[in-house]
């Protein structure tokens, strides 16, 4: 029974590094651009878009079609960006080992 109690104290261990770890990567943000910086994403770790900078100069052109484009793009990269960096912080606490639900 030992053995039980001890693979239950590593789980509580393993979920509360995990939720700190959550909360730290979702605390970070990354940036991504489309159309040679004309638009910027940055999205947190939590997966959501904290700001979307637009180059006046773009929306100058009229090209409304262009910029939907730039900023689909954009926020698209900065959410790929995002998970990929919950998926790095997530294989620090697993060691790289691929459990289901806790890595991508």
């Amino acid at each position: 029974m030992a053995n039980f109690g001890d693979m239950m104290k590593q789980a509580q261990q393993l979920q509360t590094k995990l939720a700190r770890i959550q909360e730290e990567a979702g605390s970070k943000t990354v940036e991504a651009s489309a159309g040679g910086n004309m638009v910027t994403a940055v999205v947190n770790g939590r997966l959501e878009l904290l700001s979307l900078r637009i180059d006046p100069a773009v929306a100058e052109g009229g090209d409304v079609e262009m910029l939907q484009d730039l900023v689909l793009a954009a926020v698209n990269e900065g959410l790929r960006k995002a998970q990929k960096m919950m998926a790095d912080e997530m294989g620090k606490l697993t060691g790289g080992l691929k459990i289901p639900g806790l890595t991508a």
